[in-house]
């Protein structure tokens, strides 16, 4: 079993995560994707990684095969989205709309969708592990499950007001699961 100090680092990083995902999604509801919004949003998956593993050590014992599975997915998904993410959001965002559309086509295209979906399986199972599991309060194993996921699909939609609250409420899932490690 690891130390109580990696549990409060992951939980640190899960709070740093949560809201660098949930306060960028705030100030887009009213301002739009900002340079500084997306520059923070493309930090945000790095500091979600300690989290996830310390999440399943928690309970990787009562997660079963199962559970093992939906953390490999989560963790691979993680890893794949949390590039995908910080590519877009620090190294694309300043492109305009001609060029940017050159670079996201053929097999761009569907690497980022692959790592999208992958994140968002993961997600689900993860999600659905902790809550099975019932080591982590429910609601936020819930948003876990389903915020992320969206969080991951509506992707590639223009920004609106509805992929600012997913935003939000995936950001404050995050944290909440953190806080309760």
């Amino acid at each position: 079993m690891p130390s109580p100090w990696f549990f409060r680092f992951g939980a640190v990083c899960g709070i740093l995560s949560g809201l660098l995902i949930g306060l960028p999604g705030a100030v887009e509801a009213f301002t739009g994707e900002t340079a500084a919004t997306s520059f923070v949003l493309g930090l945000s998956p790095a500091l979600a990684t300690p989290l996830l593993v310390a999440l399943h050590l928690r309970q990787e014992g009562a997660a079963g095969r199962a559970g093992r599975v939906a953390y490999a997915v989560n963790l691979v998904g993680l890893g794949l989205f949390g590039g995908a993410a910080f590519t877009l959001n620090m190294a694309l965002f300043g492109l305009d709309d001609a060029t940017l559309e050159d670079v996201l086509t053929g097999t761009t295209r569907v690497a980022l969708l692959g790592s999208a979906v992958v994140f968002a399986a993961g997600t689900v199972l993860f999600g659905l592990a902790m809550v099975r599991t019932g080591l982590h309060p429910k609601l936020p194993s819930w948003g876990y499950a389903v915020m992320l996921g969206a969080l991951a699909l509506l992707g590639p939609l223009p920004d609106s007001v509805l992929t600012s609250l997913v935003h939000v409420l995936a950001g404050a899932s995050v944290v909440w699961l953190s806080l309760s490690l």
